[in-house]
């Protein structure tokens, strides 16, 4: 799949037309998938879609100030849809389920304050504020539902009361209120993200989240969701709105979360609670393609694929390189350096397990300027559809080389890949790529090495890598 957005996108409303200029190509490149970005009206034109304010205004109404949103308009955003479909290439929608923000107007209700780093902890008594909590939607006019948000539909909110303006956090109190459970424990409770935090436990938000996906899923067609910022969200919630959106669907819906944790048993209970029932990225996997950009020849490579969800559960498992929350200025930065990303993008692309993501900033450039990585992208993406099939053998035995086959199958005539990385020096290995293969010519296709090799009578051959640098290597023809 495509990630099919970045941080720093214009606010010109051009992306959807874009997308849709764009899908021809997209799928001669392979991209099977789109990740778009929230595509509903934010608090403000120029939001990225994050600061939710009405999930059913896809572009459509004159709310505010703007009919579109930072993206294009609604029937901009459905006719690239059917282009994508055309061209076979699914479309994923950013859901956007934990929070809202822009609230209309202002209400009184009761609040405690919450100690920041552990939100189970109180520092005060009840007592009772006046915040922007109010939705109307007047703009749509009850198109699509009626249902209005009040400050009991929400469990936290946040606002600054220093002079420095430092951020308050505040648990609404009430019958029944409190932080959600099956969420993740770091600050103690780590249910309030931002904005005004919907209440999963309230049966009307609950209700209107659930009409809200089948009837987005139905208005424009999608395939399947990436759902933000889970790790902040009652799972079980999150697993009734999969089955009841896969319900309305037929069964046919896929869907990625957003569990940004670097810790495997985190992401793995959460997989066992809500039953493996979708995907999730392989959020450890990033930050070691991190720490070894960062640490160069002294990361030992041979510890690349532990403790990942790619390894242990590979069928869940949606692999990264970076994303607009890693890229440089975002909140969560922790971009891979840029020596490292076509080693980075060479395993995710060429090894046999988990669904592989390739980030718009890396593809098409950040911030309006040229990506310096598409010329490698290309290549990568050209190999995975020629060569990367059959049965895969590690060679991670080297903690500065190593690499990995993929032998090819009958169905893919001239299948097969070889595939080195070094992060220190010169290196080679001698890697089996089978015994049918003997005597072929094979070369490297990157262009870092002119030479060819010969596969000898074992099936085996020693492949060379450049330091620093990805090789690879796949039978020559004609």
């Amino acid at each position: 799949m495509m990630q099919y957005f970045e941080w720093n996108l214009p606010n010109d409303g051009n992306l959807w037309k874009k997308l849709k200029e764009d899908a021809a190509h997209l799928a001669e490149i392979g991209v099977t998938a789109v990740w778009i970005p929230p595509a509903y009206k934010a608090d403000e034109q120029q939001d990225e879609g994050y600061a939710t304010y009405d999930l059913y205004d896809l572009g459509e109404f004159d709310q505010k100030g703007t009919v579109r949103t930072k993206y294009g308009t609604k029937q901009e955003l459905q006719e690239a849809i059917e282009e994508l479909h055309k061209h076979k290439i699914q479309v994923y929608l950013d859901a956007v389920m934990n929070h809202k923000c822009g609230a209309d107007y202002e209400e009184k209700f009761p609040v405690v304050e919450v100690d920041t780093g552990n939100r189970t902890e109180t520092t005060g008594e009840p007592f009772e504020i006046e915040a922007f909590t109010g939705y109307d939607f007047k703009g749509r006019n009850d198109k699509y539902s009626d249902f209005k948000y009040h400050w009991y539909h929400f469990s936290g909110i946040s606002m600054p009361q220093d002079p420095d303006r430092v951020e308050h956090i505040y648990r609404i109190v009430g019958e029944g209120k409190y932080w959600s459970e099956g969420v993740d424990g770091e600050n103690g409770n780590y249910d309030y993200l931002l904005g005004n935090d919907l209440d999963l436990d309230h049966p009307e938000v609950i209700q209107d989240l659930l009409h809200w996906g089948m009837w987005v899923a139905k208005e424009l067609n999608l395939d399947g969701v990436r759902l933000d910022a889970i790790k902040h969200m009652k799972d079980l919630f999150i697993k009734q709105f999969l089955e009841t959106v896969r319900a309305s669907r037929e069964g046919r819906f896929f869907a990625v979360g957003e569990y940004w944790n670097n810790d495997f048993d985190s992401l793995e209970n959460y997989l066992n609670v809500v039953g493996k029932e979708l995907n999730l990225f392989d959020v450890p996997l990033h930050f070691k393609l991190y720490q070894a950009s960062q640490e160069g020849r002294d990361f030992d490579l041979t510890n690349l694929p532990d403790d990942t969800l790619v390894a242990r559960y590979p069928q869940n498992a949606v692999t990264f390189v970076d994303n607009h929350d890693s890229q440089r200025g975002s909140s969560l930065e922790s971009q891979i350096k840029d020596w490292f990303k076509p080693l980075a993008y060479g395993l995710i692309l060429l090894m046999e397990k988990g669904y592989p993501c390739v980030f718009y900033g890396d593809y098409y450039g950040l911030g309006g300027k040229e990506s310096p990585h598409r010329q490698i992208l290309d290549i990568l993406l050209d190999a995975r559809r020629k060569y990367a099939y059959g049965q895969q053998d590690y060679y991670f035995d080297h903690p500065n080389t190593v690499g990995l086959v993929r032998r090819g199958d009958d169905e893919h005539p001239g299948s097969g890949v070889a595939m080195l990385l070094s992060n220190g020096e010169d290196g080679e290995k001698e890697m089996f790529v089978g015994e049918n293969r003997k005597g072929e010519t094979w070369h490297e296709i990157t262009g870092s090495i002119d030479d060819t090799i010969t596969i000898g009578d074992d099936g085996k051959a020693v492949f060379p890598v450049h330091g620093g640098k990805l090789a690879v290597w796949v039978q020559k023809t004609e």
